[in-house]
């Protein structure tokens, strides 16, 4: 049952990397691509955001300034675009990778009307750099896409089941919310993303859903509507 026509699913780097929590597991980028494959299939327009943790941390204790950190990561996220890409393309899933840092001999500049145009004729369109500057997450990349090409969800998949009233690993007691408004999570300063990213889908209206992306099925779940992470809306 499809619940969505036109999403945003952004996967953490780390999905990609399965237990080892580095580097490009196959086995797993091929699980996501069958999903995302799946989507396609029942006439979702797919557009993906993926991180660039597995590969590297931005966040480096000063031992790298923070604008050449950023790059680093933005350019991380290509690499697994591109692997992303490498096991859709197995799958014989039509898909393109836009990216906000030129790198023409890999991937296509971003342009948005190139990019609705991939989608409504039916591709996967992985959006890759970020946001193309320093100083955002790719939360924030995620929330920018999903904003520009007007996406009825955001799919955050992490390695989280939703969002919890304190720290799950720290605290037994923690509570899952099964729906919290954006200006909740940002008052009580939950960690669900960044502010960013938060704030620009309150501002344009599009709901995000929390959810566990090592759950089987969880993005297709996602997709449809079913009862699994968090909706923040």
């Amino acid at each position: 049952m499809k619940k969505y026509k036109r999403i945003i699913i952004k996967i953490s780097g780390e999905a990609l990397s399965g237990k080892g929590g580095y580097g490009v597991n196959e086995v797993e980028t091929e699980k996501i691509a069958l999903q995302v494959k799946t989507l396609l299939e029942n006439g979702y327009e797919v557009g993906l955001v993926i991180g660039g943790g597995n590969i590297w941390r931005a966040r480096t204790n000063g031992s790298v300034d923070r604008s050449t950190a950023d790059y680093m990561g933005m350019l991380a996220t290509v690499i697994n675009s591109l692997a992303m890409q490498n096991s859709l393309d197995k799958l014989k899933v039509p898909v393109v990778v836009m990216s906000a840092i030129r790198v023409e001999k890999v991937a296509e500049p971003f342009v948005l009307r190139k990019a609705l145009d991939s989608l409504e004729k039916g591709k996967i369109v992985i959006f890759a750099g970020g946001t193309g500057s320093p100083y955002f997450t790719t939360d924030t990349a995620g929330a920018l896409r999903a904003s520009e090409i007007q996406a009825d969800i955001y799919l955050c998949a992490k390695n989280v089941d939703g969002v919890y009233d304190k720290d799950p690993k720290l605290f037994a007691d923690a509570c899952k919310y099964e729906s919290i408004s954006f200006m909740e999570v940002i008052q009580k300063q939950l960690k669900a993303m960044d502010i960013t990213a938060m704030t620009m889908c309150m501002e344009n209206k599009i709901p995000v859903l929390i959810f566990d992306c090592a759950e089987p099925d969880s993005i297709v779940k996602a997709a449809e509507g079913k009862k699994i992470g968090t909706i923040i809306q």
